[in-house]
């Protein structure tokens, strides 16, 4: 691996030991594991001018105070948001932490090297609202087809419980409690809540089981071109494209996932839930990530300018 202006060695590294192997593996989502695997391999064609470069393999042993500043240096310079930047340097001070954790690098080294600040801007709330209308749009072009009713069924739930792709494309049949309303979701940390679904997305969701049957596994399942259900989880693209196709069909701009997520809480904030009941229900591990989804301030800003008037155009006397 090469730092700008600095020059490391490369040697071989055991893929048992490869803290780039160690550090992914340790990872229980494999959402998780693609996005970090994925920061690390950017990091690794940053660093070593090589488009065909991997994190694996990496002297990330080697890496000193001196090369981690001029990482984050180069990282900043790239244009990227600063929450995508510090994405990345989690990902690097959690490959370096395994490295310490082979004995490979010394505490001393490791501390140095990941004491790093992460980069610090205020930026206006990214993503879009999904309003009821678009979502009803939505579910109008899912037909009477198996594919129809799963998709109905599936943006139902996403709306009435605000799960992230990855938690929905994890759902199990097991998960499933009809009597409580409730799935039982599998969030990021592998740590398990509780969600709960609307009367009309449970009427969806039944009509949905009706076809798929009561066999154990995935409670979304992709469906083949000549409409057979397979017996394989969703993954969360094939979510995202689900998605994409009806939003499209439906005439509507582009919505993610995850801004039905922004959605579902905001509304659940307007509606006057807590903000404790609103993060434990969405999966947060920290309130203040909550609250960023809070439209109200920025509404009663909106509403305060609403009040002012534009003085009609008359010249002065």
């Amino acid at each position: 691996m090469t730092v700008p202006a600095v020059q490391m060695p490369a040697p071989a590294v055991e893929p048992a030991r490869d803290p780039y192997h160690v550090y992914l593996d340790s990872l229980t989502s494999p959402e998780s594991r693609r996005t970090m695997r994925g920061c690390l391999d950017r990091l690794a064609k940053l660093l070593t001018g090589d488009e065909a470069a991997t994190g694996a393999g990496q002297p990330w042993h080697l890496l000193r105070y001196e090369h981690t500043v001029r990482i984050r240096s180069l990282l900043t310079d790239q244009g990227w948001s600063p929450a995508y930047v510090n994405k990345h340097l989690v990902a690097l001070r959690r490959v370096l932490k395994e490295a310490w954790r082979l004995g490979q690098t010394s505490s001393e080294d490791y501390a140095r090297a990941s004491d790093l600040a992460p980069v610090r801007q205020t930026r206006l709330p990214t993503g879009h609202h999904v309003a009821k209308e678009v979502v009803g749009a939505a579910l109008s072009t899912c037909d009477d087809s198996t594919a129809g009713i799963r998709d109905a069924a599936l943006i139902a739930t996403l709306y009435s419980t605000g799960c992230r792709r990855a938690e929905l494309a994890g759902l199990m049949l097991a998960d499933y409690d009809p009597g409580a309303r409730s799935l039982r979701v599998r969030g990021k940390r592998d740590k398990e809540r509780l969600v709960y679904l609307t009367t009309d997305a449970i009427g969806l969701l039944e009509r949905w089981l009706a076809v798929r049957g009561g066999s154990a596994g995935p409670l979304f399942s992709p469906i083949s071109k000549a409409g057979r259900i397979r017996p394989r989880p969703l993954s969360g693209q094939g979510i995202a494209d689900i998605l994409s196709r009806r939003l499209g069909e439906a005439g509507a701009s582009r919505r993610t996932a995850h801004d039905f997520r922004r959605t579902f809480i905001g509304e659940l904030l307007d509606a006057g839930v807590d903000l404790a009941t609103a993060q434990a229900l969405v999966g947060h591990s920290s309130p203040a990530t909550t609250a960023r989804y809070d439209r109200r301030p920025e509404r009663t800003r909106r509403e305060a300018v609403d009040r002012l008037t534009l003085p009609p155009a008359r010249p002065l006397a």
